[in-house]
């Protein structure tokens, strides 16, 4: 195998380990930032991204001896990320983000010892491709979440690290250390590698975050990212003359058509939410086949960010720049990157961060614009007239490679089918446990994460129906992990996830030991909050049960009209079963309005709302709540509070029973 070969590999690892790092970054100042629902000094640890500008320093060359320091940095960075606590990780995965950023340049201007050609873009290009095959691996394995992130997988980080130490000994840096002259301007050229490589992390490189967004199916979905990523590098080693027969029209189609497919997939399942208290509730049921065809479209076009990479990379080689002369590009992408990072973030939290916040309601579609749009009008400056570092002619793929990408594709669709895999369950004897769980983006009262304990309590109860709020964390303010599926795959149980992340709700998810049908969500009124109202309808027993789970938020206004468009929607049920985080308290209007027609299992067992054992839930805390038809009877209810609950809400379940 060609040294050159192995470029590939070196660049897989560097985008997965940046990828990875930029996520833990992110996701780490959101979670401390979530316990007080604002913006504080941490959110200043995206102060990390802007590392580059050490590179102004560097007037006329990059020492090699830097190079190996950086990359010093980011073994133990990324080495010790998952080990450690959140702010913890904030600091580590900030200096791996860091030196990573700062590490590119040399990676962008090396190339293969005894080969005499420079390290074409094409490896780059190919990298970026592997690095998603192997994020999409490492996350589908591990039934959504990043196995190499966690400290059972922690190991997976410090090989691939240590893998990488070793190529990048393969690499000649002497040309890091020559003085480049007549260099052309490359910011806009950097700044395009920036947007590709957001689109990767913010989307491909955690297919389960597409499958949010449409409720699509997660096996295609991953497979299909996985496959034409995994492809792309084989045509890279075998066939790369393939591209050179595009035209620079048919490569401006090619990135429209992405442009196009993205935005559709997205507007297809936008919601149109209730403006007014007295606009009618929005009921969203299953998509229609004529909403996945964006879909269809996106998963087929989405390589032509791996070309995009290439012709930024190749104009960047051939403008021959200086150090410094890459910092206006370096900082302006991280700019950039951060701009679009909370841009994603306000569309879900719209209602906290006033005044810039609200104008980004319902607009999840505009930062995948301002991506792809920016993409396609830098690619269309001069299409691939860039591409000058050509393949040899007679290229094969060598056979190692072509086994290892087989065998990382067939891994990956193995485990996605095997994560997926629902267990049976026999129904108990005229009765059913029912949950209901705000687990705060797994994450405990003290904004440590807490999956771990949260699967321990819902397996010790072993719930018949789980009700999951603040479920929302596959997006990249939790870096794109996906609770609910992790939740459902370990458990063997069927879910919905409610309203999609598109809408920017906190997330209500039903998990079931039992096939959830007629699955909806209602959205009403809100001035803070989406409101999201998870419903389906559940056959246990030869009993029929129509189940909510709720997690409404906003003014007093917005939650009396909530609970007046559950009472409609819910009065020619029989078997009822609404629970949740209903943010009420029984002395407002709202809960009484609920309360006078269902029944509280915690009230309806212990009247003075303080149980047997003297637990008193009579005061401000009872907030999560499950309410019944009068056709249902409850037994044994129990809540669990913080800490012991493993996140800042009690954990409430009750068994539920009905007569033969």
């Amino acid at each position: 195998m060609k040294k050159s070969h192995l470029i590939i590999l070196a660049f897989g690892i560097f985008f997965l380990f940046l990828i990875q790092m930029a996520g833990s970054l992110v996701e780490s100042i959101y979670i401390l930032d979530l316990m007080n629902t604002s913006l504080d000094e941490k959110a200043l640890g995206v102060l990390f991204f802007f590392s580059p500008v050490l590179l102004f320093f560097f007037r006329k060359k990059l020492p090699v001896q830097t190079a190996w320091i950086l990359f010093g940095l980011l073994f133990l960075a990324r080495g010790l990320t998952p080990y450690l606590n959140t702010l913890g990780r904030m600091l580590a995965s900030g200096i791996g983000t860091g030196t990573a950023l700062m590490l590119f340049p040399f990676l962008m201007t090396a190339k293969a010892k005894d080969d005499s050609s420079c390290c074409p873009s094409l490896w780059i290009s190919a990298g970026l491709a592997l690095s998603i095959g192997f994020s999409v691996f490492l996350r589908t394995v591990n039934y959504c979440l990043d196995y190499s992130l966690l400290p059972e997988g922690g190991w997976v980080g410090w090989v691939l690290a240590a893998a990488l130490g070793f190529l990048l000994t393969l690499l000649d840096w002497t040309s890091s250390d020559k003085v480049h002259t007549n260099s052309r301007p490359v910011t806009l050229d950097i700044i395009g590698i920036f947007l590709v490589v957001a689109l990767a992390w913010f989307a491909f490189s955690a297919p389960t975050v597409i499958a949010r967004w449409t409720e699509g199916d997660y096996r295609l979905i991953v497979m299909a990212v996985s496959l034409l990523a995994l492809t792309w590098v084989g045509i890279s080693l075998g066939k790369a003359r393939l591209v050179e027969n595009i035209s620079p029209t048919w490569l401006l189609i090619w990135n429209l058509l992405f442009t196009l497919s993205l935005i559709m997939t997205i507007l297809a399942h936008r919601v149109p939410f209730p403006q007014t208290p007295d606009s009618a509730a929005v009921v969203v049921g299953s998509p229609i086949w004529l909403q996945q065809l964006p879909l269809v479209l996106l998963l087929l076009s989405f390589p032509v960010i791996f070309l995009d990479l290439r012709i930024f990379a190749n104009r960047i080689r051939q403008a021959n720049p200086r150090p410094r002369d890459l910092v206006p590009g370096m900082l302006l992408g991280s700019l950039t990157l951060v701009i679009l990072v909370f841009m994603h973030i306000f569309t879900n939290v719209w209602g906290y961060v006033e005044p810039v916040s609200p104008w980004f309601r319902n607009k999840f579609w505009l930062p995948y614009l301002l991506m792809t749009g920016l993409i396609t009008l830098l690619i269309g400056r001069k299409g691939l007239s860039s591409l000058d570092d050509q393949p040899e002619p007679k290229q094969v793929a060598p056979l190692g490679w072509t086994a290892f990408i087989v065998i990382v594709f067939l891994g990956t669709a193995g485990s996605t089918l095997y994560t997926t895999r629902v267990q049976t369950f026999e129904p108990r004897n005229n009765s059913l446990v029912v949950m209901t769980y705000n687990i705060q983006q797994a994450n405990d009262d003290f904004g440590e994460r807490s999956y771990k304990e949260q699967l321990a309590l819902i397996r010790q109860v072993e719930p018949d129906i789980l009700a999951l709020q603040e479920s929302d964390s596959s997006r990249i303010s939790l870096n794109n992990n996906d609770f609910v599926r992790y939740y459902a795959g370990k458990l063997g149980y069927y879910s919905y996830y409610g309203p999609t992340t598109i809408t920017g709700t906190y997330g209500t998810a039903i998990l079931s030991k039992y096939p959830l049908e007629n699955t909806r969500t209602v959205f009403t009124f809100s001035n803070q909050d989406e409101i999201g109202t998870a419903e389906a309808e559940i056959e246990i027993g030869g009993q029929l049960f129509t189940v909510y789970n709720v997690h409404p938020d906003g003014s007093d206004t917005a939650m009396l009209v909530w609970a007046e468009s559950l009472l409609e929607r819910s009065k020619d049920k029989f078997n009822l079963i609404a629970l949740g985080d209903y943010n009420l308290r029984d002395y407002e209007e709202a809960y009484q309005l609920i309360a006078s027609v269902y029944t509280n299992a915690w009230v309806s067992v212990y009247p003075s709302k303080i149980d047997s054992d003297g637990m008193d839930m009579s005061g401000e805390n009872r907030i999560d709540h499950i309410f019944f038809s009068q056709s249902l009877m409850a037994r044994n209810p129990a809540y669990i509070l913080p800490p012991e609950s493993a996140t800042d809400h009690p954990v409430h379940w009750t068994e539920i029973m009905w007569k033969k």
